[in-house]
């Protein structure tokens, strides 16, 4: 991977950063918020015979997490044909 300029470097470096934090926060309201924060609101709502909270604490974080994987690898390759650093 070469870039032009240290400032096409720094300007991806930053648009990175942008995309990890915004997946990390997804994935940090739905495994913490769900799972433990609002699981009495949630466990009100069924789901597959489960109650949402539990659900959510029990499997649904780990498939958000696995989903946020292939969201990145998107938005990642995304961003490379962006800034012409393809592999």
């Amino acid at each position: 991977m070469s870039f032009d300029s240290k400032e096409q470097a720094d300007k991806y470096w930053k648009e990175n950063l942008g995309i990890m934090f915004k997946l990390l926060a997804i994935w940090f309201v739905v495994s913490y918020g769900c799972g433990i924060l609002f699981i009495d609101a949630l466990n009100t709502i069924t789901f597959m015979g489960f109650k949402l909270g539990f659900w959510f604490a029990q499997q649904g974080a780990m498939y958000v997490f696995i989903a946020l994987i292939f969201v990145y690898v998107k938005m990642m390759n995304d961003l490379d044909k962006k800034y012409n650093v393809e592999e």
